[in-house]
């Protein structure tokens, strides 16, 4: 069985070509500690807040090259059979599914709109030692130009309900929440308008800080980028950033809540 129910985010882990600098840089920002790297798993390191795994990061393998980004893993109790829903569903599996000694097994995938994520059925490591306090993973939503894909995708592969904001006839934005057991556990972000050019669609993961301003200041010192906000909301106070090598994530202060949340409606 997996760790936590199929569908849901369970890890997270990013790629970059200076490690040390992501260590300073993420220690500084999330009050991060790292634990030693692994040189039988290519210097896989894990990322703690209060002694608790949160994350993982890892230089690029030899020979690659590419855009430091976060990924996103989503549980499945069969890695194999999920890596065969998303063939089946138009995506492609770039990886996988590949045995991680006894820790689990994962998968490398990207929807029909070229947003990458990830798969993991838990071995010893089932995921997320915490989540939604400050240090740790606390959401992600899929930030897509082709919103339609995704909606007919991951529903087709994970056994997701889906739900929308029901704001009557003027819907502000594109925006949908995927539920595992009734409970929102990933977004869905329509981002046609506001994507630019360069940007690829991709998943959004948000760690949650005790004051996002505050996150804002360390994160511009070690030179980090704000691309949306700070900005209130009725989930919390958040803001797009990116770090110093160009991996894009989510601050958020899940306690600092302004207004009324919407009400949903099946979509």
């Amino acid at each position: 069985m997996a760790a936590l129910p199929e569908g849901t985010p369970c890890w997270a882990d990013a790629m970059f070509t200076d490690l040390e600098a992501a260590k300073a840089f993420y220690g500084d920002v999330l009050g991060w500690t790292f634990g030693e790297s692994s040189s039988e798993y290519g210097n896989y390191t894990q990322a703690y807040s209060d002694g608790k795994a949160v994350a993982a990061i890892v230089p690029p393998m030899p020979g690659s090259q590419g855009q430091s980004v976060w990924c996103l893993y989503l549980a499945s109790p069969d890695a194999a059979a999920t890596a065969e829903r998303i063939r089946t569903n138009g995506g492609e599996v770039v990886m996988g599914p590949m045995q991680v000694g006894d820790f689990g097994t994962m998968v490398i995938a990207r929807d029909p709109g070229g947003v990458v994520f990830g798969v993991w059925q838990a071995g010893i490591h089932e995921g997320f030692e915490k989540q939604g306090t400050p240090g740790a993973y606390s959401w992600a939503e899929i930030v897509t130009r082709e919103p339609e894909k995704a909606d007919a995708f991951f529903p087709a592969v994970f056994p997701y309900g889906v739900k929308k904001f029901d704001a009557g006839a003027s819907e502000p934005f594109d925006y949908r929440m995927f539920l595992v057991g009734g409970g929102p556990v990933l977004g869905r972000m329509g981002a046609s308008d506001f994507l630019p050019p360069q940007a690829p669609s991709y998943v959004s993961v948000y760690f949650a800080v005790d004051d996002t301003d505050a996150a804002i200041e360390r994160l511009t010192a070690r030179g980090g980028t704000v691309y949306h906000g700070p900005q209130d909301s009725p989930f919390g106070r958040f803001a797009a950033v990116g770090d110093q090598q160009g991996a894009a994530f989510g601050l958020i202060d899940l306690r600092r809540t302004v207004g009324e949340k919407p009400p949903t409606v099946d979509a």
